[in-house]
């Protein structure tokens, strides 16, 4: 099988500053490809682009709001005045939620599904274009959420669910145009995801987090998202405890459903 170069590819991550997108985006640059960053935060992109150019990469840093549609049209427009196109596009940008449906304000829901749907959705309608001229590649980092339910997260399971209707339907309309596209369904991740994990209030919530197994690194995990994309691959589903929920959730899926309540029930008691 022959594999996708990226030498000299424009490779745009969303939430590019931290976690896995800057170590999706590092792997990339380290293949020779041209980064694009966004992210909301001005400070740890400031101090990328400086990474990176001591490096010896090429690199573009630029805020971007993904859940305001024009931040992230003119985000695009201008990684591609700047470059000529993208070849890339990492939907990485993410929030997550810890709270009883019962508990949580409407308004946490929205905000979540703003930044995790509508913002992969708004910055791949704006490239979408160049990708097809380009025969690129779209990334869209779910999470088993996308695939299984998962106690305690209400909004996250659905904005991930959301995700994975979009961008596998999507697949199946632009194969033919030359652009692929890869889902990614991390596991535990050890970012700062979940420290800023909303409350059922909308705040941050202190809360500590239950996880099942060990977190994997994002270095780890960039390097087998970078190996999927050069082969193309449609879905990876990352860990060994992502694997295997992934398969115990087909195969008995109220066998899942039970047991992983049970395991991150205490989440959900004060």
């Amino acid at each position: 099988m022959v594999k996708r170069s990226f030498d000299n590819k424009v490779v745009v991550v969303t939430g590019g500053a931290s976690g896995i997108g800057l170590a999706v985006a590092w792997r990339f640059a380290r293949a020779g490809a041209i980064c694009a960053l966004l992210d909301m935060d001005e400070t740890r992109l400031e101090q990328c682009e400086r990474e990176f150019v001591e490096a010896g990469y090429p690199v573009m840093t630029r805020r971007c709001d993904v859940t305001r549609r024009a931040d992230c049209e003119a985000a695009i427009e201008t990684v591609i005045e700047r470059f000529g196109g993208v070849d890339v596009l990492f939907n990485n940008a993410g929030i997550t939620q810890r709270s009883a449906f019962v508990e949580t304000r409407i308004e946490v829901y929205e905000r979540v599904m703003a930044v995790n749907f509508f913002g992969a959705l708004y910055c791949t309608k704006a490239a979408i274009d160049s990708l097809i001229r380009r025969g690129g590649l779209i990334i869209s980092n779910e999470s088993i959420a996308g695939l299984a339910p998962l106690l305690g997260r209400t909004g996250y399971a659905a904005s991930k669910h959301a995700m994975h209707g979009l961008f596998t339907s999507l697949r199946s309309e632009v194969r033919d145009k030359g652009v692929h596209v890869m889902v990614v369904c991390p596991g535990f991740i050890k970012t700062n995801l979940q420290d800023r994990a909303l409350g059922g209030d909308g705040e941050v919530t202190r809360h500590p987090q239950s996880r099942i197994g060990r977190q994997d690194t994002p270095e780890h995990a960039a390097e087998i998202i970078f190996r999927g994309a050069e082969r193309e691959k449609d879905l990876l589903v990352l860990t060994a405890v992502g694997k295997l929920g992934y398969w115990v959730s087909r195969l008995a899926p109220g066998f899942y459903e039970r047991r992983m309540a049970r395991q991150l029930q205490s989440e959900l008691e004060h």
